[in-house]
């Protein structure tokens, strides 16, 4: 085991081993053979067949055996909310948490933390305050709100990995809902300048409320308050302004099977547009969500199984680009657990830690392999953020980001083991195949299944500039 130094980054150069595995994930397929690391990147990979004489060297081995070995996962939408919000999340919960997943680098949106993060001042202020309690690394998204337009040519050049908008109210005041008029100038921008822009696509019609009928408790009512018709009509305007503006155009959190179509038709055109969806959206289903159970309220809402199908299917014909976990966890006070209402409760789903497993759990039943995961959690994920030079797969140059991964073994998630702050989490009690095993960020062991924390070696990165997408 190569040795942990706690002195600081001065001997990185000094660490070099092999990590043996019979099955390494790579960009080329699953090879058995070593991982070999130098310092904080990986310098090569070797096949078995060839890797004696790298053994007769002298080199230090790390043997996993049969144990899949990964890139780390790069979760490019996760709500930190620090600061201002740390008492629903921080940057020291949710980074141990991300460790514990398989995660290695963290994008935070710009909210639920206070200031929202729409100018210099404010992501410097959550950049200071994630300083010294990062167990992984982390970048950061900025945000497009009215009247910031003048904004986002400094965050760029501060180094967000995107710009985000929300079309429907975010919840928060602070940061408030844009339209046509504040996306075309800011699209023309972001075009400019090669960032995408990342939009929560749910769109009423002028005028129209978010209805609400019948029993607070009922998760039907919930769902018919945000119709499929919501992300249908967001996402045609959205098509219609990237072809005008040749933007970048990235919808998070994609819910409904309805709107696959005008995406795979958007694409064939050639446009800059680009999807992800959730692990909430491939694993739930409306139809098995009890009533009064506001760990499941989120936005778009968990629809029903025909959806969830679609989406899949969607992921299968590459019209689904990305998963990212969409963590927006809040105190169990603000999710109204005791009294079960689904109108007053904040929506968000907590479930960082178990992302890896939870999409590995649904996709191994589809007939999906270990490569799928690590194109839609690490790979595309890493592109889209403007990381890939660094992160996102196994391969020579990267950094020596990996996790170790029995995706044969199973565990049933208990929601107080989480390293998230508040023990809330609609997959509590669900039975998951995979089990992570260890984590490791720039060659530096940050997680060991069943070891304590050590320090916190995370880092704050940015944006590079490069051609936009995945």
């Amino acid at each position: 085991m190569p040795h942990n130094d706690a002195q600081g980054r001065s001997n990185l150069d000094a660490i070099a081993f092999a990590l043996v595995s019979r099955r390494l994930v790579t960009p080329q397929g699953v090879i058995d053979g070593a991982l070999v690391v130098q310092g904080e990147r990986i310098a090569d990979i070797v096949p078995r067949r060839d890797f004696g004489s790298l053994a007769a060297s002298g080199l230090a081995t790390v043997e996993v055996g049969s144990r899949a070995v990964l890139p780390g996962l790069v979760d490019g939408h996760v709500h930190i909310n620090e600061p201002g919000h740390s008492d629903w999340e921080g940057f020291a919960t949710a980074t141990r948490a991300a460790a514990a997943g398989g995660i290695t680098c963290l994008v935070d949106m710009p909210l639920n933390s206070l200031p929202v993060t729409v100018d210099a001042a404010a992501l410097e202020t959550k950049r200071h305050a994630a300083r010294h309690q990062m167990w992984v690394d982390c970048a950061l998204h900025g945000g497009l709100v009215p009247g910031n337009l003048s904004e986002l040519d400094t965050l760029i050049d501060e180094g967000v990995c995107g710009i985000k908008a929300f079309m429907v109210d975010s919840g928060i005041a602070e940061f408030p809902a844009v339209g046509e008029l504040e996306l075309r100038p800011a699209m023309v921008l972001l075009a400019r300048r090669g960032v995408p822009l990342l939009v929560h696509a749910e769109w009423p019609a002028p005028g129209e409320p978010l209805p609400w009928s019948g029993d607070r408790r009922s998760y039907a009512a919930w769902l018919a308050s945000r119709p499929p018709s919501f992300e249908e009509r967001a996402i045609e305007l959205l098509i219609e302004l990237c072809r005008e503006t040749g933007c970048h155009v990235h919808i998070v959190h994609l819910a409904t099977r309805s709107v696959v179509s005008s995406l795979q038709q958007a694409r064939a055109e050639g446009l800059p547009l680009t999807v992800e969806t959730c692990p909430h959206y491939l694993y739930f289903a409306a139809e098995d969500i009890a009533e009064g159970d506001p760990r499941f309220k989120c936005a778009p809402p968990i629809r029903g199984a025909a959806h969830r199908d679609g989406l899949w299917k969607a992921l299968a014909d590459g019209v689904i680009d990305l998963v990212a976990s969409d963590h927006s966890p809040a105190p169990p006070s603000l999710k109204a657990l005791g009294t079960g209402d689904l109108q007053a409760a904040w929506g968000g789903i907590a479930g960082l830690q178990v992302e890896l497993p939870v999409v590995w759990t649904a996709a191994a039943a589809r007939g999906f392999e270990l490569g799928d995961l690590a194109r839609w959690l690490s790979a595309q994920p890493a592109r889209l953020a403007g990381l890939a030079d660094r992160k996102g797969a196994l391969a020579p140059g990267r950094e020596a980001d990996f996790v170790i991964f029995d995706d044969r073994a199973e565990q049933t998630v208990v929601a107080s083991q989480l390293e998230h702050r508040h023990a809330v989490t609609p997959y509590e009690g669900c039975r998951l195949r995979g089990v992570v095993e260890q984590t490791w960020l720039r060659g530096r062991r940050v997680y060991g299944r069943g070891d304590a924390f050590g320090e916190p070696l995370g880092r704050l990165r940015r944006r590079r500039p490069g051609p936009p997408g995945v």
